[in-house]
């Protein structure tokens, strides 16, 4: 029923948004256009001078366009819109023939879209610039569209803005290919549309891929046992669809490598989808370093999985160096569990560590509430 309506809003949007024409870049293949103008230098001189693009883009901007008045009106709009040279130039790099689009038609209309979402400027230019290709596509056929279903996932424009400020890509795809079927998809599979939403804020390219990446994801998800009434498996199923096979399989052998079970690797995998993607050499150094301070053996690390995700130089070291001088001034008489060294936030693991002991442990902890991992 809710994609339903969500049609009926596209066509009415559709209908209703006559004053935002069809995006129309006209790309002429004829072999004058292919060959670098006379007038080249001039071009380059100007878009070099007067905009201060690098020679390099503006080299690239000047072999497909034959004169500066068209890029300078493009150029100074944007300017004036609140893009940065930075901007500029990741946006012309993409396509360089985008400087010679209509300003009314192309561009105007997509910026006053993201105005009356309530983006700032520094916003509007930082997205369009990351996904630059929101800049080729039709207002009326692909933009307008994409906005209306976000909105008939997310429920207002206050979500649709959230997931933009995450990945504007959202306004390049096609969705009706892609999100609609994969969120139908998942709904089917008994995962709850607050948990989709949820993802769609946090992985927001996850429900991007083809319909059957993730299905495909499902069926591994399944074969792995992850049970579908799990809160954790929409993210295994994000953390498979996000790897080749190979990839996967790879990194299931560095988890056996390392001396996890088959039953352990599936207990991290339910636990912590994201453990899985932890590079190999990561996880042996982790290894290492835990098992040295002979406080801890396998099972803490089996049965905490997300301390694979923690950064080892800016959390594990500098806190066991601080357990090691405690420990030798008999001012504690055992180690925390390593679940929670790990789940200690800095602020919490200073007032329980650290303050009570500055004297003792000064030469490791640092200025601005951060311990040093050198």
């Amino acid at each position: 029923m809710m994609f339903i309506q969500m049609r009926r809003t596209v066509l009415q949007l559709r209908r209703d948004s006559s004053s935002l024409c069809e995006f129309n870049l006209l790309f002429s293949t004829s072999t004058e256009n292919q060959q670098t103008d006379a007038n080249t230098p001039s071009v380059s001189k100007f878009l070099v001078h007067k905009h201060h693009l690098s020679l390099q883009v503006a080299s690239r901007v000047a072999s497909v366009l034959k004169s500066p008045e068209k890029s300078d009106s493009v150029l100074s709009f944007w300017k004036q819109s609140g893009f940065s040279n930075t901007h500029l130039e990741k946006i012309v790099k993409y396509r360089p023939r985008l400087l010679s689009a209509s300003l009314e038609k192309s561009f105007k209309p997509k910026i006053k879209i993201f105005q009356d979402l309530g983006f700032s400027a520094d916003e509007i230019a930082k997205i369009l610039s990351t996904d630059p290709a929101i800049l080729h596509c039709s207002v009326d056929d692909r933009v307008i569209p994409s906005l209306a279903i976000l909105r008939g996932v997310l429920g207002s424009d206050e979500g649709v803005a959230k997931v933009l400020r995450t990945s504007g890509s959202f306004l390049a795809k096609d969705l009706e290919k892609t999100l609609i079927p994969n969120v139908k998809f998942l709904e089917s599979c008994g995962v709850q549309m607050e948990q989709i939403i949820k993802v769609i804020y946090s992985f927001p390219r996850f429900l991007l891929h083809k319909p059957e990446i993730i299905r495909k994801s499902v069926c591994k998800a399944d074969e792995m046992g992850v049970s579908r009434s799990s809160r954790m498996f929409i993210y295994v199923v994000r953390v498979i669809s996000s790897l080749t096979n190979e990839s996967l399989q790879l990194k299931l052998q560095a988890f056996r490598d390392m001396g996890f079970s088959e039953d352990e690797i599936l207990k991290v995998f339910r636990m912590t989808p994201h453990a899985i993607t932890v590079s190999e050499k990561k996880m042996k150094k982790l290894k290492e370093v835990v098992l040295s301070t002979g406080k801890y053996d396998m099972s803490s690390i089996v049965n905490n999985p997300v301390t694979l995700c923690c950064s080892i130089e800016n959390r594990y070291i500098p806190r066991f160096r601080v357990f090691k001088i405690l420990e030798s001034k008999n001012l504690i008489t055992s180690w925390p569990s390593l679940g929670t060294v790990q789940t200690l936030s800095d602020k919490k693991f200073i007032e329980k560590f650290v303050d009570p002991y500055l004297h003792e442990v000064g030469d490791v902890y640092k200025a601005k509430s951060k311990l040093d991992g050198k």
